[in-house]
């Protein structure tokens, strides 16, 4: 998989605009591995393949242009995908998601951008319960740089380490993000039980 990932992203001029678009499909469609490519950007640019600054402002954008395609999906097919999409375990998450959001608001989209599909639930029902774009934008472009910055640079230090094994860079930094993932979740969840 690094491999591949790897020969996508770089050696190319299209490089940045394959970490935006794979950051943007992740937001709306969490099946695209956003995390492992930006990771491998910032092992890259450890190695001097890429540039640090312009992976993260990618991934960055990619984020938050991705939560605002998740976001308008929820304002303008709310219901109608609803119905289809979330059926099952996928309705009960958005349904959580939405109580939250009433409760809790922005600090939800930013934590969301880190719990893959939890992005997606949390900015789509920011559209679907009709928040102002303005409000959700300010929240989203925060989340998108913490992300972006955050990815990169986990791949990054974990390239510097291991310069000369790429590959143990990456699972280095691949593995903190499942921790810290894991850590936000299981915060999540004893935060919920004890209300």
């Amino acid at each position: 998989m690094f491999d591949a990932l790897v020969d996508a992203i770089s050696g190319s001029s299209w490089s940045y605009a394959i970490i935006f678009s794979v950051a943007m499909l992740d937001a709306f469609f969490p099946l695209v591995p956003s995390e492992s490519t930006v990771i491998a950007a910032g092992v890259l640019a450890a190695s001097g393949e890429l540039e640090l600054a312009p992976a993260i402002a990618s991934a960055s954008a990619g984020a938050v242009a991705g939560d605002n395609v998740s976001f308008l999906g929820g304002r303008f097919l709310g219901e109608r995908i609803l119905a289809r999409v979330f059926r099952g375990k996928r309705r009960r998450h958005l349904e959580r998601a939405e109580r939250a959001l009433d409760r809790r608001g922005g600090y939800l989209i930013v934590v969301g951008r880190f719990i893959p599909g939890g992005r997606t639930a949390v900015t789509f029902a920011a559209g679907s319960l009709e928040w102002r774009w303005r409000r959700f934008i300010a929240f989203a472009v925060v989340a998108g740089i913490l992300w972006g910055s955050y990815a990169s640079l986990l791949g990054y230090f974990g390239g510097s380490a291991f310069e000369d094994e790429p590959l143990k860079g990456f699972l280095l930094a691949f593995a903190v993000a499942l921790g810290v993932t894991a850590m936000v979740e299981a915060a999540r969840r004893l935060r919920r039980r004890a209300h």
